[in-house]
């Protein structure tokens, strides 16, 4: 039987994991499912998932509206295989062998639904990027 490969994990971080390190997490568990293990968390966690956010992703038929923003843990860093920063200056304990990425992407808190569109469908083609750099589809 051939090994099958390790899962590999991702951490995405925002200071207030209600935005930007949602929808990533989002589109990376829609879009890879099992493959990947995904997680977010941010330093000053917000009480509730920006509600433009949540409006955004419903319209691409992501439904997160049962998430909660979670606190950065030095245990999620070093679970993770690649930790992506969204742009928002939070900065994560270094472990080596992990791989670190800074996406510098607009904030969209205070922004409404359609300012928040843009920002939905960059973090879309680099979670699509990501996937097919460190999780391809197995082949038949």
């Amino acid at each position: 039987m051939p090994d099958t490969p390790r899962q590999p994990s991702v951490l995405f971080v925002c200071v207030h994991n209600a935005g930007r390190s949602q929808m990533a997490a989002a589109f990376l568990t829609h879009l890879a499912g099992d493959r990947v293990r995904v997680r977010s968390a941010g330093s000053a966690p917000a009480d509730t998932v920006n509600p433009a956010v949540a409006e955004a992703l419903a319209e691409v038929g992501i439904d997160i509206s049962a998430e909660v923003p979670k606190v950065l843990t030095v245990e999620a860093v070093r679970a993770s295989d690649v930790v992506i920063t969204m742009g928002c200056g939070d900065s994560c304990p270094v472990f080596p062998g992990k791989r670190y990425l800074d996406w510098r992407l607009p904030d969209p808190a205070g922004q409404g639904v359609d300012a928040v569109r843009p920002i939905r469908d960059e973090i879309e083609e680099r979670v699509r990027a990501l996937i097919a750099e460190i999780a391809p589809p197995a082949r038949a």
